[in-house]
């Protein structure tokens, strides 16, 4: 997979010529809204327009029963059921919420405790709407509840259990990349063949863009523009940074990406995409690799088969896994150094 430099983003961005014949057949059709948090987008080709806008009504809906079961903020969520009993008891869970959890513990020892559900001890500390960040005492007595070690998951019960007080789950490190693939699952079953579904900074393409592959524009964390633009077929791409949600004190930029071992924001990198073949990877990676640095999330990802990484350290710079820079990877203007 080759990096294409910024500069040809005119000519790849040109909207497909359809024929006559061609546009008799069908048509692309997509939609936004916005869940989960986010925006959430779906274009798709349909030769019956009917199926088309039957196929996108599939996605909304499938976005909005995750958002259901996995929300923190919705009192009735699955999620929230758990928040508020495993430190008494085991709770329950389904399959799907098991799976998720047990694959969230499996990132959490790949990466060294860098990706960890159990952050959201200290991540519920910080407001970043209203400009709030918590002093070190807090972060400190918050972080005692912290530890992806201390989730107990029983496999033959199926049930979650929080060993220590205070601690609290939060899926929004994982959440949207799963619902990018369940969605994309889906349109394969409605016999659509060229898609893309985005939730926010996590995507999923489906096929190409009738001959031609879908483009994804790695944004520049510090501006108005892009430093990448990514040709992709049937590929999973996220983008982690520090510009989505943060505040500023005293010139330091305190986000949202939170090192669970410190419950503080890491400042060594700007921005993490990820491409693989499933969003969930892609999603826990590029957190993983924010966390865990330039270096040591370098070497994370070429660690694992098939997935590539951009990364934006904090002077600006990008660096590219060696797929990429072996796929003929052309850096964007300003160059690249790894």
């Amino acid at each position: 997979m080759a990096i294409i430099p910024f500069r040809s983003v005119d000519r790849l961005q040109a909207p497909p010529v359809l024929t006559a014949r061609s546009a008799e057949r069908g048509r692309w059709l997509s939609r936004d809204e916005s869940i989960m948090g986010t925006a959430i987008h779906v274009e798709l080709w349909c030769d019956d327009p009917r199926d088309g806008e039957a196929a996108v009504a599939v996605v909304m809906q499938e976005v909005h029963r995750i958002d259901a079961t996995m929300s923190p903020y919705k009192a009735a969520s699955e999620l929230s059921r758990i928040n508020r009993d495993a430190a008494d008891a085991p709770v329950p869970v389904s399959g799907e919420m098991f799976a998720l959890l047990d694959r969230a513990s499996k990132f959490s020892g790949w990466s060294d405790g860098a990706f960890d559900i159990t952050y959201a001890a200290v991540g519920q500390l910080y407001d970043y709407r209203h400009g709030v960040v918590p002093d070190a005492a807090a972060v400190e007595r918050a972080r005692a509840a912290v530890g992806w070690q201390h989730l107990v998951l029983d496999s033959t019960n199926r049930t979650v259990r929080f060993a220590r007080p205070g601690m609290r789950i939060d899926l929004g490190g994982f959440a949207k990349g799963y619902a990018v693939d369940n969605c994309v699952a889906l349109l394969r079953k409605c016999g659509i063949h060229h898609a893309i579904v985005s939730a926010g900074g996590d995507s999923h393409v489906l096929g190409d863009r009738r001959g031609r592959p879908w483009t994804v524009a790695v944004r520049d964390p510090r501006g108005a523009g892009v430093v990448a633009l990514l040709p992709l077929v049937d590929t999973a791409i996220s983008t982690s940074g520090d510009y989505e949600r943060y505040v500023e004190r005293e010139g330091v930029r305190h986000h949202h990406l939170i090192d669970p071992r410190t419950g503080v924001s890491p400042r060594e990198l700007r921005s993490v995409t990820i491409l693989a073949a499933d969003g969930l990877t892609t999603e826990g990676v590029s957190k993983s690799v924010f966390v865990s640095g330039l270096d040591k999330g370098m070497r994370l990802v070429e660690s694992l088969p098939g997935v590539d990484a951009v990364i934006v350290d904090a002077d600006g710079q990008l660096h590219y896994s060696s797929g990429l820079l072996h796929g003929s990877a052309r850096p964007a203007a300003g160059g690249a150094r790894q």
